[in-house]
């Protein structure tokens, strides 16, 4: 199957299989039975990517296939949004008889929100001068007329934004609304639906919790804002200055008082809270004050380090979200000599792929 070109009388196998897979192959840390969060079959996606292709007079959106490498044209996208697939229709439009615009533009990147907000970045192989920039702002303003839309033109060393960099998410968590500022070009949760489900999912398995909350790549505060309400206070760690900037904005905007962001790596976090290493951006802030007995982990692909899970292992409860199931399962196999896992969860953010999101909660022994 080509990517985004989805097969949807094919959903309830693919999510079974999922499902069977991560029981048997997380079968030796004992687990309580699996809870699965379906996705939507179809317009799941917030987030496309696209190279487009020049044809003559003609114009057009394309992915290539994994396996042949070949070039598909896509003139819809059914595992994007509705909202994403409405604005690629109306943007290829307006491009094919505009040179300035199409000249030399070799892709576009989507990024909407269930909100309603959309931006729209543009990128070339050339620099972008005054011609340009008008008829970006023509363009930008006939769109606006069906779309909350935002355009952006990037090339070599130059980014031109029409207006905002960034889109405003509204998430209903749990019967809270939660605003959240997503950055073009920045990480956000791919599928909106599920990361609310997600987002709910660690709101219940804390809702008894005690103390502080310890949360390590926060990014821009998905995690530490939903889940504040259920801890005295929120310490949080993310490395990425866009993000970071996002968290606290994402903090002013929701009138949340109890949660620290740290721009700092989790192996740099490990390193401050042995006491090893001194970091001016911990300045006025006394760790030591901090209950944090419970701790979440939201790792990239290649999991937690060595150093990262012995520190981990030192919480009471631990909340470890993974996008890789293997190396979940190569540092649960450190975890479980403390803890014990007493919540697993497959929450299917990618619908007719390899790819699997999962949550374990682990308490300890």
């Amino acid at each position: 199957m080509l990517p985004g070109l989805v097969d949807v009388a094919n959903y309830e196998t693919q999510l079974t299989e999922k499902e069977d897979f991560l029981t048997e192959r997380f079968a030796q840390f004992q687990p309580p039975a699996l809870e699965s969060y379906r996705s939507e079959a179809k317009n799941y996606r917030l987030r496309a990517e696209f190279r487009v292709w020049h044809e003559n007079e003609d114009l057009y959106h394309i992915v290539f296939n994994s396996q042949t490498k070949e070039k598909v044209r896509v003139d819809q996208f059914p595992s994007a949004s509705l909202l994403i697939n409405q604005v690629m229709s109306a943007l290829m439009t307006e491009l094919k008889g505009n040179q300035a615009l199409r000249f030399k533009l070799f892709q576009i990147d989507y990024l909407s929100t269930l909100s309603g907000e959309i931006i729209v970045s543009m990128l070339y192989h050339r620099q972008l001068d005054e011609k340009w920039q008008a008829a970006a702002e023509a363009l930008n303003k006939r769109l606006n007329k069906q779309f909350n839309l935002k355009l952006i033109g990037r090339a070599r060393k130059q980014k031109i934004c029409l207006e905002d960099d960034f889109v405003i998410e509204k998430l209903n968590v749990a019967g809270q609304e939660l605003i959240y500022k997503q950055v073009e070009n920045s990480f956000t949760q791919p599928n909106g639906g599920i990361n609310q489900k997600m987002l709910e999912w660690a709101v219940d398995i804390t809702k008894d919790a005690t103390g502080d909350l310890l949360e390590l790549y926060c990014g821009n505060g998905n995690f530490s804002l939903a889940l504040a309400k259920n801890f005295d206070r929120v310490l949080a760690t993310e490395i990425a200055k866009p993000s970071v900037d996002s968290a606290q904005y994402n903090i002013s905007e929701n009138n949340i008082e109890n949660v620290t962001i740290l721009r700092m790596s989790a192996e740099e976090f490990t390193s401050a809270m042995r006491g090893e290493r001194e970091f001016r951006r911990l300045k006025g802030i006394d760790l030591n004050s901090f209950n944090c007995n419970t701790i979440l982990v939201d790792p990239p692909r290649a999991g937690l380090d060595d150093e990262t899970v012995k520190m981990i292992q030192d919480y009471d409860n631990i909340i470890y979200i993974s996008c890789n199931p293997e190396t979940l399962a190569s540092n649960l196999e450190v975890l479980s000599q403390t803890h014990n896992i007493s919540r697993f969860a497959l929450f299917d953010q990618f619908p007719y792929t390899h790819h699997m999101e999962s949550g374990v909660y682990l308490t300890k022994k």
